[in-house]
């Protein structure tokens, strides 16, 4: 089962490119609060699937693809 999610993923999920991009910025801020100084990169793409599911309020479930 893949952990991190990625602004492509989302893109599959439907949700349009600027909408997926808003999301993985607003998880990686949140990680950020929670103590992971790391996620304060903007090279950095990918984040927590549990923290993406708390944003949108639903659960996500995720194919495994090549860049996982």
């Amino acid at each position: 089962m893949k952990e991190l999610i990625t602004k492509e993923d989302l893109i599959q999920f439907g949700y349009p490119k600027y909408t997926s991009i808003r999301i993985i910025r607003q998880a990686k801020q949140i990680m950020v609060q929670k103590g992971y100084p790391f996620y304060n990169n903007k090279r950095l793409g990918r984040v927590p699937k549990m923290t993406v599911e708390s944003i949108l309020g639903c659960e996500l479930e995720l194919e495994e693809d090549s860049h996982g």
